[in-house]
């Protein structure tokens, strides 16, 4: 995922049971540990402080669940549907989403660390006022997504679509973005400050300071 950023996979346990994710519905103090959960639905479902510990999703969808500050560790997301889900105020620790779609999905207020989006579809995701720490996008569409006032701590980039991407009040030093494509990028100069570009995305970003580059 990049050199110098070394990021802890989810730890799974090799004997997972079998679970419906409906069963939380009604619990006092909603939590999934060690367990697999297969093509369910949990569209639209609202449960506040869910803990997950050592789960994995496959073939679920969460479209519109409200799962306010969740405590998520060592979980995977595969070929997952989550769509306009909101994990604001969330603790997101060693979560690896692959394969998954991601559209709008809110992560506002939360903290991740040791998270994988792999080859996902994320436009207009929400990181504003976000906590990212060793938090890897690798061949993602992140179309408009929002990070507006983030905390970026070796964040790796690479192969990811970010055009129209919000970087306002966000800070770009030790981020490399040069293997990224994008047409328009919301950013100010000051935030792009020890951001690593490419050859011809510093040309781009030359216009923004007013800059004519004579070839």
């Amino acid at each position: 995922m990049g050199k110098g950023l070394k990021i802890e996979s989810p730890k799974i346990s090799a004997n997972l049971s079998k679970t419906n994710f409906h069963d939380l519905y009604h619990e006092e103090e909603p939590q999934l540990i060690n367990c697999i959960v297969t093509g369910s639905r949990a569209d639209e479902v609202e449960i506040n402080k869910l803990i997950l510990s050592g789960v994995v999703f496959k073939n679920v969808t969460f479209l519109d669940a409200k799962l306010h500050r969740i405590d998520m560790t060592d979980v995977v997301f595969e070929n997952c549907d989550l769509s306009n889900a909101r994990f604001s105020e969330g603790i997101i620790h060693r979560v690896t989403f692959k394969d998954c779609k991601l559209m709008g999905v809110d992560f506002s207020d939360a903290n991740l660390g040791n998270v994988t989006f792999e080859n996902c579809l994320a436009n207009f995701i929400e990181f504003v006022d976000a906590s990212l720490k060793q938090v890897a996008f690798h061949q993602s569409s992140l179309q408009s997504a929002n990070f507006y006032d983030s905390k970026l701590i070796k964040v790796k980039l690479t192969e990811c679509d970010l055009n129209d991407a919000h970087f306002e009040q966000t800070l770009l030093k030790g981020i490399d973005i040069s293997t990224c494509r994008f047409e328009r990028l919301n950013v100010s100069i000051e935030s792009l400050a020890g951001c690593e570009v490419s050859p011809e995305q510093a040309i781009g970003f030359a216009s923004l300071m007013g800059l004519k580059v004579k070839q």
